[in-house]
């Protein structure tokens, strides 16, 4: 049986809190305040929840001070704004504008992605999401891509593709896997760019080939002997997608309930709706895909799904991940075969033609 984890963070905060009580050392043994603030900002970028740096924090008033030091804070990770929107707060916006004057990057994009679409303060929530980016973030780059797809926070008119497709790209080249996909779609489709069926199908390969490597890396931090059996078949299908790069494959069904691992802010973006802690406007609705979380803007803000035109997606990445995740058999209910007439000038011709693939629409 395995032995369960503690992040580090924890595991010094609790030592200390023995030295202090048994040997009454101060604590971290007394070390001088630079080396702890070192320290401390080797393992703030660890840190898998808010809790662990909370706790910190909360040992004592010497670890409180240099935790909040502008060097810790600047490489605080993703999950250390992992926040639950039923604890959002004037002190929690307070703390994640702290870490963004430190230059943390994490920070800018979390509280610019909060303040876009769920505060509704578009100019500020663009401005941080833009400083990201320009520090090669590369979630914040594909959010933005997506801003510029749906002229998100403005009118349709406002639509850019063309620079939708640039920050894809940019996204991309820095291995995001979205923003493959999404361009390997834009350039398949013609879509802000130049029509390139060979290289769309090829980043499509190369997106799944990234996704597949990233679960079997989560299956192999927690191998049992009823994984194996998944290991290996994973295994196998990464080794497929790698021998046939250059043609193209289709969508991965599904990865035994296995799933790669969303941002902490789109979580935190569904649930602040869903939970109603912030309202939708009137005949606004979510991106279908539960991993997404982005709202609609405006009304019909979303492309829906050309087949059953019940579910509004961001994206075509989002349309496809939702597509192989649930959305393939509920959308199939609805239309499963179209009745085609073809008129001659004599008499009609009718042709049954199999049911749609969920592409979605304009």
């Amino acid at each position: 049986m395995r032995r369960p984890q503690h992040h580090p963070l924890r595991c010094c905060m609790q030592k200390n809190r023995t030295d202090k009580n048994i040997h009454h050392h101060p604590p971290m043994g007394g070390l001088p305040d630079d080396l702890v603030i070192f320290i401390l900002s080797k393992l703030s970028s660890s840190v898998t929840s808010p809790s662990d740096f909370i706790n910190v924090l909360l040992t004592c008033k010497r670890l409180n001070r240099l935790a909040l030091d502008r060097l810790v804070l600047s490489k605080l990770g993703a999950r250390a704004f992992a926040v639950k929107p039923k604890n959002w707060s004037d002190s929690t916006d307070r703390f994640l504008r702290r870490c963004v004057t430190a230059g943390n990057v994490e920070a800018c994009y979390t509280l610019g992605m909060i303040r876009f679409y769920c505060l509704q303060k578009r100019k500020s929530g663009l401005s941080l999401m833009a400083k990201a980016a320009m520090n090669s973030h590369a979630p914040a780059l594909y959010s933005l891509a997506v801003i510029q797809f749906n002229g998100s926070g403005a009118s349709k008119n406002d639509k850019d593709l063309r620079a939708g497709v640039a920050l894809c790209t940019r996204a991309s080249l820095l291995g995001h896997i979205d923003s493959l996909r999404e361009l390997g779609y834009c350039l398949q489709d013609g879509y802000g760019a130049r029509k390139n069926v060979a290289e769309g199908r090829r980043l499509l390969v190369e997106a799944h080939a990234r996704e597949l490597a990233l679960v079997i890396r989560e299956v192999t931090r927690s191998t049992t002997p009823s994984n194996s059996s998944m290991l290996t078949w994973l295994t196998r299908r990464l080794r497929n997608l790698a021998c046939h790069s250059g043609s193209f494959l289709p969508l991965l069904e599904g990865y035994g309930g296995y799933s790669v691992a969303v941002q902490p802010v789109n979580w935190f973006m569904r649930e602040w709706f869903e939970s109603g802690r912030g309202r939708l406007g009137e005949g606004l609705r979510l991106c279908a895909h539960v991993g997404c979380g982005r709202p609609e803007t405006r009304p019909h803000e979303f492309r829906r799904c050309s087949v059953c035109g019940k579910v509004n997606y961001c994206s075509r990445g989002c349309q496809a991940l939702d597509w192989k995740l649930r959305h393939k058999t509920e959308c199939s209910e609805f239309l499963p075969w179209v009745v085609v007439v073809e008129n001659d000038g004599v008499g009609g011709v009718a042709a049954v033609v199999g049911g749609g693939n969920g592409d979605v629409v304009a």
